[in-house]
C-alpha cells in the first residue's frame, strides 16, 4: 500500500488522489522447488497491471543475484481499479498533474525493491510441502459485451461467454497445516471506482481465505476477464459479497477431490512480435486529436503524437509474452501478457485438457487488450477502442489468436521433454 495518496489507476474520470483504504494492497510470492532443485515463483500483485520494462528489470535483477532464470518468475496482476497509478502504458486516461506522475515513480521504484524482497523471502522460507489442486466455482462474472442497434457497448450479454472455473493450487506443510492457497478468476476487479485503495473483490476473497486458513498466505491470480465484468457493481458490500462468493469457491475445491502435483517442475518463456495494423498518418492523427470530444482520448492521442514525433514512426508490431508452467506431471499453467477475453481461455482448455489446464492474463507486461479472432471482427471497446487508450494507433492484425496459441502450444510441447 502506497505511504502517500496516488490517483488510482483503472477510469478516467478520477478527478484527485486516493482517500485512505478500505484494505491493505499486497505483493505476494509463492517459491516452490522440485527433487532436482527447479525453482519457480509466482509473483501476485493487488494492481492494475506491471508492463514489461518494469517485469525485465526485476527478472534481470533475479537472475544476477538469485540465479533464477527468467523463465522461472511469473509476475500476475489482479487488475484492480483500486490501485495507485503506474508509469506503464495506460498514463494518458489519467488527468493526473506532473506532482503525481513524479509520485508514481517514485512509488514503482519502491516496488522493485519489494518485490525483490518477499521473492528472497519465498525462497529463503523454503520447506518440505506437499502441493495439490482442484477447481471450485462462482457465478458472479458477467460477459459485458452488450449487443445493440448501434454497436456492443459495455453492458451485459447473458448469453455471451464466460468461464466460472476457481483454479485452487493448495500447499501443505509437512504438519498438515495449509501454507499457501493460488486461486483465480476470470473477472474484471471492476466492482468499486471510489477513491480508496483496494484489492475490490480479489482483495476481500484473499482477506477471506487468510482467516479460514490462519497462517496461511492467499494468493489471487486474474484469469482471462477481459471481456468480464462483476455485475451488479459500486458498491463496497457487492466486493465484499463477491469476494465471500469466489472465497466459497476456492474453499468448495479444497474440500473436493483434489490431485496431487507429482513429479518435476518445467517452465518456457517466449515472446512473440504480434503485427498491428498501420498506424494512420501523422496528419490525420493530429485531426482526430483536435476533433475528439473526449478528453481521455485526447491525452491519449497527444502521446502517440509525441511518440511520433520522437521516434520518426510508430511501432508496427508489439512484443507479446508467453510463459508456461508444467507442475508435476499434469497441471499446465498458461501465462499470457496483456488483457485477455474468455475465449482464450475457453479455446486453450478444451484443446489442452480442461482439468489439468490454467490460463492468467494479465501476466509479465499488459499492453493492450487482446482479442480473439471474433471480437476482433466485432469490433466494440476490446475490439478496437481501447487500443488508442494503451499508446497503440493501429489495430491488431487477424492472425493474433492463431500466433498466440500456437506459441501456446510449441511452449507446452518444449516442457513435456
Amino acid at each position: 500500500t502506497p505511504e502517500y495518496d496516488l490517483w488510482l489507476a483503472g477510469y478516467g474520470d478520477r478527478d484527485h488522489p486516493a482517500e485512505g483504504k478500505i484494505h491493505d494492497l499486497y505483493a505476494k510470492a509463492l517459491a516452490l522447488e522440485d527433487d532436482a532443485g527447479t525453482r519457480l515463483v509466482l509473483v501476485t500483485t493487488d494492481l492494475i497491471d506491471l508492463w514489461a520494462e518494469f517485469t525485465d528489470r526485476v527478472a534481470g535483477r533475479l537472475q544476477t543475484e538469485l540465479n533464477l532464470p527468467r523463465e522461472a518468475v511469473l509476475f500476475n496482476s489482479s487488475h484492480t481499479h483500486s490501485g495507485p497509478i503506474l508509469p506503464d502504458k495506460l498514463q494518458g486516461i489519467h488527468n493526473a498533474p506532473e506532482e503525481q506522475w513524479r509520485l508514481s515513480r517514485r512509488y514503482a521504484d519502491e516496488l522493485e525493491n519489494k518485490l525483490i524482497q518477499v521473492i528472497r523471502r519465498a525462497l529463503g522460507n523454503l520447506e518440505p510441502a506437499q502441493a495439490a489442486y482442484g477447481r471450485g466455482n462462482a457465478g458472479f462474472g458477467k460477459n459485458r459485451r452488450q449487443y445493440t442497434l448501434e454497436g456492443i457497448i459495455n453492458g451485459e450479454n447473458p448469453i455471451g461467454p464466460v468461464d466460472h472455473d476457481v483454479p485452487v493450487l493448495r500447499v501443505t506443510g509437512g504438519d498438515g497445516a495449509v501454507k499457501a492457497v493460488v486461486f483465480g478468476y476470470a473477472c474484471h476487479n471492476t466492482t468499486l471506482n471510489l477513491y480508496q485503495y483496494s484489492g475490490d473483490y480479489a482483495g476481500f476473497a484473499q482477506i477471506a481465505l487468510e482467516k479460514k486458513f490462519p497462517g496461511a498466505v492467499a494468493l489471487f491470480f486474474a484469469g482471462c476477464g477481459a471481456d468480464i465484468n462483476p455485475l451488479p457493481r459500486r458498491k463496497v458490500e457487492l466486493a465484499a459479497q463477491y469476494g465471500e462468493e469466489l472465497a466459497r469457491g476456492a474453499e468448495q475445491a479444497l474440500a473436493g477431490g483434489m490431485k496431487p502435483v507429482e513429479g518435476p517442475l518445467r517452465a518456457a518463456y517466449a515472446r512473440v512480435d504480434l503485427a498491428l495494423t498501420p498506424a494512420p498518418a501523422k496528419e490525420q492523427l493530429e485531426a482526430q486529436w483536435r476533433q475528439t470530444g473526449s478528453p481521455v482520448i485526447q491525452r491519449c492521442l497527444r502521446l502517440i503524437l509525441d511518440d511520433y514525433e520522437r521516434n520518426g514512426s510508430l511501432p508496427e508490431t508489439c512484443p507479446y509474452p508467453v510463459q508456461v508452467w508444467r507442475l508435476g506431471n499434469e497441471l499446465t499453467v498458461t501465462a499470457l501478457g496483456g488483457e485477455v477475453v474468455v475465449d482464450y481461455a475457453l479455446r486453450l482448455k478444451y484443446e489442452l485438457g480442461a482439468g489439468h489446464t490454467w490460463v492468467m492474463g494479465y501476466s509479465n507486461d499488459v499492453m493492450a487488450y487482446i482479442p480473439s479472432l471474433r471480437i476482433l471482427r466485432e469490433g466494440g471497446y476490446e475490439g478496437k477502442d481501447a487500443m488508442v487508450e494503451y499508446g497503440l494507433a493501429g489495430e491488431w492484425q487477424p492472425d493474433i489468436e492463431e500466433r498466440i496459441v500456437k506459441e501456446v502450444h510449441r511452449l507446452v510441447d518444449a516442457t513435456e521433454r
